[in-house]
């Protein structure tokens, strides 16, 4: 049976107050975007148009006038930008009231665990809202070779990886930082692709894949894995292009206490995530199938 906090079953005087069964997992995608402190919570941004600049098209005219002739005016290019308006969002919850009998006695430590766990969710839901604005519509996108990452036979990871970081390049972007965001079940099927396909070929490379079980970079560009990614996209992404988390109030949390009966945990943020250059964006769909 689980017990509540409340519960007499999980009261006791001698016992470890240490929860197990439960492995922490970090909440990531904010570390890899770029953090800006705000004091308004109305923020207005400009999105950059993505690509080289050329030269305005004029009826008559086909070509780039950036190469021209001798004694030529030059042309006049210059970049565009679209405005737009995100307002800072909060992220608030509290615990249930944990009474001062059970913040006493109970043998998990309930108290701690309510704090952690709060603080957890809160940092979760920002990571899922990061997310949700780093892929909206307006990436790059393609789906994986054929039936996916899966399929070794007919999989290509290789070949759908480069294609995203051709694609972040091709719009006017540095790829030298670039990030490859997935869960746990691509990076399984990736490594095994490595191994399984390429293990001949680079047996040093699978040999290590083996011995460590943990890819940290590919192609130049850093793995990370988080199990809040979904499952069946892999996302490719410039961290210091892309997404930009203007955070309004950083994570606070606060103790209410009713005196005499017990306590609660408050932890909220607030901020906004926007994205100002979704060209250094590239979401590749339907990696397992």
């Amino acid at each position: 049976m689980v017990d509540t906090a409340a519960q007499a079953e999980i009261r006791g005087i001698d016992i470890s107050k240490l929860v197990e069964g439960f492995a922490d997992v970090d909440i990531v995608l904010k570390r890899y975007v770029r953090v800006i402190s705000t004091s308004a919570r109305e923020i207005r941004y400009y999105s950059k148009t993505a690509g080289f600049l050329t030269s305005p098209t004029t009826t008559g005219v086909t070509t780039d006038m950036i190469e021209t002739s001798s004694k030529s005016q030059p042309v006049v290019i210059e970049p565009s930008y679209t405005r737009a308006t995100a307002y800072v969002k909060k992220f608030f919850a509290t615990s249930p009231l944990i009474t001062l009998e059970d913040i006493k006695d109970c043998d998990p430590d309930v108290w701690g665990d309510m704090i952690k766990d709060t603080a957890r969710a809160v940092n979760k839901k920002i990571d899922a809202h990061i997310y949700t604005i780093l892929v909206a519509a307006g990436a790059g996108t393609a789906a994986a070779t054929v039936d996916g990452w899966n399929v070794p036979a007919t999989a290509d990871p290789i070949a759908d990886l480069m294609g995203a970081r051709l694609t972040i390049k091709a719009n006017g972007y540095a790829t030298d930082d670039l990030i490859i965001y997935m869960n746990e079940a691509e990076e399984k099927h990736l490594i095994s692709w490595l191994v399984s396909q390429k293990g001949s070929s680079i047996p040093n490379f699978s040999s290590s894949l083996v011995g460590t079980g943990n890819l940290m970079q590919i192609l130049d560009m850093r793995v990370v894995v988080d199990h809040n990614c979904p499952t069946d996209s892999v996302v490719v992404f410039s961290p210091s292009k892309a997404v930009i988390y203007r955070e309004f109030m950083p994570l606070t949390s606060a103790i209410v206490t009713d005196e005499g009966i017990g306590k609660s945990v408050r932890v909220w943020a607030e901020g906004v995530a926007v994205r100002p250059n979704a060209g250094a964006v590239f979401v590749i769909t339907d990696t397992i199938n």
